[in-house]
């Protein structure tokens, strides 16, 4: 079993010739470089034509990496079809949302129903696996890379028509799912039901729809048809292999793939951290979270991460001194047990041959990344073993849920400006930045471990979901919601009931009417000393008292912000967009309720997050994001393991600019007792070890 997080990334020694592989090698010991991620656009390499297959460079990688004492995270290199491929059977070329089928070229280029495609993907990781299942090497399987896009051909339409079946078993149920009375859209065979897209139900782009209902199904059919790609390969490796751990890079908060429908088929959950250029921290934060989230707490991979600069945007600044150390151990502060770099040696031509690396053109040791690589290699090499399937004791859930943020962003009104991830976004940040510690999960995760539940723009509502949040406060817990929430069930119907539909009860109001308004205007919310935006829904107390008023309009007095009290808890509900500054005022006073401020709450710049060992041990991560230093007290007595200083309560704690502190309790104090306390989450991890 490894003895500390895993570190190192994506290295692709198939385009160099073997003195490079020497010089790399050496560079790799220096910098404590121990996990690679090799073969992932390998393909034609591997398999130069049909029938014919070629494992001496891969062969040369892995022995070279046993040698060196090195471990890899294989993949099977099926995510950019070979030249050969698309030539001898055009049909695995993507046909796109216009209608136009493309010829070969790029990567993610493939169709996900071509049997074409299914076949030789999966007759390439039967090899892969059948020659490599007990290699010393091989840590774990990469199958693809970076799944995404969708296809719109005829066998795209007839798998989708099939799966239209499975899902409604009939016409009539699909029928009435979709509403298809209106515009005289019924049906009354299958085959006449055709992908939505720019030449059936949409205009104005994919978010512009006729038929929601027949779109959200097109979501799931899409993360679903490449979810069977993922499962055909992770079938054939394990009939070589039945212990390797398989996982596939996933990319955050990423919109076609329906995460959660992916989750129960991995072993560890692994993904690319690429935040957008002006992100607060707390939006890497979230995706971290979601990922932990995805495997019931369960540590995940940091698969992807740049040591300097993106290449794929228009602009790509580079990391300043201090980032990447800040940003590698907020992932592990949040449950990465390995740390992985794209790229090891930067590509010498095509598209990415500016992208970061740990090595550049010219391959030196002497600069400023490399040494900030090696520095944070030593810190993971002294840390060693003690975050290591580490789980994260939140009594804060945020409920995530692709149906929703779907159905929310292709809808006709209230407004097309409302983005599901930054409502969701606004209230998470709240909740960290006051210091809890959050689980993000699914609608159909357990609720019964949580004090507070937090379901930002949960517009759409399934199964026993409004049951369950009942019983969250009826047995003294508080749970959230916003506008534009309870809004259709699982067909992206309204419900025929008051707004917020099933929730409505549990919040105690009712909303007949919204006003959407451009991005330009503001409206007022006094008692919170707020602004908001977007949209204003008007809401009726049905039991649920005022806390807070919009401040203009013909609706001036009525509530913006309410409280329910519900069995020994309460309901909340935020009617509009809020500020970032109104959110956090409702986020904290329930977070108060519950005793679940952080200890650091009056330093928002500094990110807390807590670990529990599978031995008890209960860790503190400290990270400072401000560029200046943060001067704190100590809550509690604790051992720095980055240092090994130890504070003892009270005194002062000082972080640099962009520092980070690993606090290791030595006694439970004071007010932090419940801090420290908070249930520890099921343990386990994936044993990453050889058979």
């Amino acid at each position: 079993m490894t003895h500390k997080i895993r570190y190192g990334g994506d290295y692709n020694p198939e385009q160099w010739p073997p003195e490079v592989w020497d010089e790399d090698h050496r560079l790799f010991t220096r910098a404590g470089i121990d996990t690679l991620t090799v073969g992932v656009f390998t393909w034609s390499v591997t398999q130069p034509g049909p029938g014919t297959y070629d494992f001496t460079v891969l062969d040369r990688i892995l022995e070279r990496a046993a040698a060196e004492g090195r471990r890899v995270c294989l993949a099977t290199g099926t995510a950019a079809l070979p030249p050969w491929l698309a030539t001898r059977h055009p049909e695995v070329n993507r046909t796109d949302f216009e209608g136009r089928r493309h010829r070969y070229g790029q990567r993610h280029n493939f169709c996900p129903s071509s049997p074409a495609y299914r076949e030789h993907a999966t007759a390439l990781a039967s090899r892969l696996a059948e020659r490599y299942a007990d290699h010393p090497a091989l840590l774990a399987w990469h199958i693809n890379n970076e799944y995404g896009g969708a296809c719109y051909c005829d066998l795209c339409a007839e798998a989708f028509r099939a799966w239209l079946r499975d899902r409604h078993d009939t016409l009539d149920a699909l029928n009435d799912a979709w509403w298809t009375t209106f515009w005289s859209h019924r049906y009354t065979g299958w085959d006449q039901i055709e992908p939505p897209s720019a030449l059936t139900e949409h205009w104005r782009g994919p978010d512009h729809t006729a038929f929601q209902g027949i779109t959200l199904d097109w979501f799931r059919f899409t993360t679903d048809a490449l979810l069977g790609c993922f499962l055909a390969e992770k079938e054939v490796i394990r009939a070589h292999d039945p212990d390797t751990p398989v996982t596939t890079n996933f990319m955050g908060l990423f919109r076609p793939l329906d995460y959660h429908r992916w989750a129960p088929h991995l072993d560890f959950a692994s993904w690319d951290n690429y935040p957008p250029l002006d992100a607060p921290p707390t939006r890497p934060a979230l995706a971290h979270d979601l990922m932990r989230g995805l495997k019931d707490g369960a540590p995940f991979w940091l698969m992807e991460q740049t040591p300097s600069t993106t290449a794929c945007r228009d602009v790509n600044p580079l990391r300043r001194p201090g980032e990447l150390r800040l940003a590698t151990f907020q992932a592990v502060a949040h449950g990465a047990d390995a740390a992985l770099y794209f790229q090891m040696r930067a590509s010498r031509g095509a598209c990415e041959k500016y992208h970061g690396a740990v090595i550049g053109h010219a391959g030196r040791d002497d600069t400023r990344v490399f040494r900030e690589v090696a520095e944070l290699g030593g810190e993971l090499e002294a840390l060693g073993a003690r975050t290591l399937g580490a789980r994260t004791p939140a009594r804060t859930a945020l409920l995530f849920d692709w149906d929703s943020w779907w159905a929310l962003e292709i809808s006709d009104g209230p407004s097309r400006l409302v983005k599901y991830p930054d409502v969701v976004h606004a209230y998470y940040r709240a909740a960290r930045e006051a210091g809890a510690d959050v689980d993000v999960i699914p609608q159909t995760a357990g609720l019964t471990d949580y004090d507070v539940v937090l379901a930002p723009a949960l517009h759409l509502v399934k199964g026993d979901l409004a049951t369950r949040l009942e019983a969250v406060a009826a047995r003294g817990g508080t749970v959230l919601a916003t506008f534009l929430s309870g809004r259709v069930d699982e067909h992206d119907r309204a419900f025929l009931t008051d707004v917020p539909g099933p929730l409505a009860p549990l919040m105690g109001i009712r909303v007949d009417e919204w006003d959407a308004r451009p991005p330009e205007f503001t409206q007022t919310v006094p008692e919170l000393g707020a602004q908001a935006r977007l949209v204003f829904e008007i809401v009726l107390p049905r039991g649920a008292e005022p806390v807070a008023g919009y401040g203009t309009d013909f609706y001036a007095g009525t509530p913006a912000v309410t409280r329910n009290r519900f069995g020994s808890g309460e309901a909340w509900y935020v009617a509009t967009a809020l500020d970032q500054p109104g959110v956090d005022q409702v986020v904290r006073r329930i977070l108060t309720r519950h005793d679940l401020l952080g200890p650091y709450a009056d330093h928002p710049a500094v990110e807390t997050a807590t670990r529990v060992a599978p031995d008890g041990t209960r860790l503190l991560f400290l990270l400072n994001h401000a560029p200046e230093p943060a001067r704190l007290t100590a809550h509690a007595t604790a051992t720095d393991l980055l240092t090994g200083k130890r504070v003892d309560e009270g005194e002062p704690l000082v972080l640099d600019p962009l520092g980070v502190a690993i606090l290791q309790q030595v006694r439970p104090v004071g007010g932090s007792v419940r801090q420290w306390m908070s249930r520890p989450g099921p343990s386990g991890t994936p044993d990453l070890r050889k058979k």
